[in-house]
């Protein structure tokens, strides 16, 4: 609840003050406001669940953990929005504060114990996230992604919503455990077809926002169009909090349901569906960008396998590793796009000749490139590895044997577009326009490193954050 708090007064006081002639005094106080608030986050540690707001909001390890990982994430990222910084047209003061309110919104997400909360984390980070998308206004693509983004997401928060009102018909509550008592100790049978309809139906509004087959068609061009800073923050922190809440849902509200064959055939198909679509889409793309986009979206089906075997409470092991996927997922692929960010922004390219010669003029770059397609291709002594190591080996041990089958598999699959970049990289001569090295400071240089060096410990000491939920 501290940080939530201290995110929204440290929103509207930038937004208010409005520095728009102090960008580079911005850059640095971004940086300690994430500092402060993640060493606020981890104070509530340990520390038994806490209701807020009637019990609307709870606060225990699982929206600790899951915050910390948002934090984090942002932490790392703010240090590439350099160039926001040196454009003396750019309104930094109003994207840090959008971000910011995003960050609210994503916390609600991992942190709600009513529908109407879980509601309200969902519009307060995509509204956010629809403006942030189209903030290049001087590209079409961009004004484009934001469009899409926006009519799509309002079409699919119309369907959750329609879900949510359905099962507060059949349940009359919005809480999460009196929805699941309600489903297992229904009052009036006649209203069951309501309930698993509203259960459907926000199980297809929560699809969409973490990105999953078949309702990720808006991903591609989306993540294409959006700047690539902001394209960074969608496919990282925008999950993280999805699955968090998607996660809660299932876990707290229709734990029932599942056994009864209501929603766990179709999250079942949704998982398939996404592995399939997200690598092999992403094998045929010639950006990098949409590579990223694609990959983005073969993650999520990942993760659907951990939701499909999932079946006890918000903490041990299958939750454990979910958690620790996500921050593995989450700093690789900040690496990915912030080393993107820098090569397009000298060499104007986003395809795979960009990256040509680039371990011959800018050596870190590539490394740290390298260790980020390295983990999300799930090669061992990264943090990829383990990640998805820790997630089928909970739906095997639940009896999913072939959708894990499948899942190595599309895995397997995926190391193909995840060492493009890196044959490009070090096997590849650049031509005349891309033979020059890419400006980095030494600021971004630190991040890289830390990024890089943090997916390296989370691949050799994995049980470091062993037990945590």
């Amino acid at each position: 609840m501290n940080s939530i708090i201290l995110l929204s007064a440290l929103g509207l006081g930038n937004l208010f003050l409005g520095f728009r002639r102090s960008n580079r005094l911005l850059l640095p106080v971004m940086m300690l406001i994430l500092g402060l608030v993640l060493t606020v986050n981890f104070l509530d540690w340990n520390q038994g669940p806490q209701s807020f707001f009637s019990g609307m909001l709870t606060i225990d390890n699982f929206s600790v953990a899951f915050t910390g990982i948002v934090l984090l994430t942002a932490l790392v990222l703010v240090p590439f929005s350099q160039k926001y910084v040196l454009d003396e047209e750019a309104n930094l003061a109003e994207y840090y504060s959008l971000l910011l309110f995003s960050m609210v919104g994503a916390i609600m997400l991992v942190s709600y114990n009513h529908l109407l909360m879980l509601f309200l984390g969902i519009e307060i980070l995509s509204v956010a996230m629809y403006v942030l998308a189209g903030s290049d206004k001087r590209n079409v693509r961009s004004n484009e992604a934001a469009l899409k983004y926006f009519l799509m997401g309002a079409f699919f928060t119309g369907i959750l919503l329609f879900g949510m009102a359905l099962v507060y018909g059949a349940t009359g509550t919005f809480e999460l455990s009196s929805i699941s008592f309600a489903a297992q100790n229904p009052v009036n049978a006649t209203l069951r077809p309501m309930l698993y309809i509203g259960m459907l139906l926000m199980l297809l509004g929560m699809a969409f926002k973490v990105g999953a087959a078949p309702f990720h068609f808006w991903t591609p061009d989306v993540y294409e169009g959006t700047p690539t800073f902001f394209t960074a923050f969608m496919s990282t922190v925008v999950k993280v909090a999805g699955f968090a809440a998607w996660l809660k849902l299932l876990v707290q509200a229709f734990p029932a349901a599942s056994a009864q064959g209501v929603w766990l055939p179709t999250l079942t198909a949704m998982c398939v569906l996404t592995l399939l679509v997200g690598n092999v889409g992403a094998v045929a793309q010639t950006s990098v960008k949409r590579m990223l986009a694609y990959s983005s979206i073969s993650h999520a089906g990942y993760l659907l396998v951990a939701l499909v075997a999932f079946n006890g409470a918000l903490e041990g092991p299958t939750a454990n590793g979910i958690m620790f996927y996500l921050l593995a997922y989450s700093v690789a692929t900040v690496t990915a796009f912030a080393v993107l960010k820098l090569v397009a922004d000298a060499r104007h390219r986003e395809d795979y000749a960009g990256f040509n010669g680039l371990a011959k003029t800018n050596p870190l770059l590539a490394f740290c490139l390298t260790i980020s397609m390295l983990s999300l291709a799930g090669i061992p002594l990264t943090g990829g590895f383990f990640g998805k190591f820790f997630v089928f080996m909970a739906a095997v041990e639940n009896g999913y044997i072939g959708l894990v089958v499948f899942a190595v598999v599309m895995s397997m699959v995926s190391i193909y577009y995840y060492l493009r970049p890196i044959i490009a990289m070090y096997m590849r001569d650049a031509d005349e326009e891309t033979a020059v090295p890419v400006p980095v400071t030494t600021f971004q240089s630190g991040a890289l490193l830390v990024l890089a060096l943090l997916t390296v410990l989370l691949g050799v000491l994995p049980g470091l954050l062993a037990g945590v939920l």
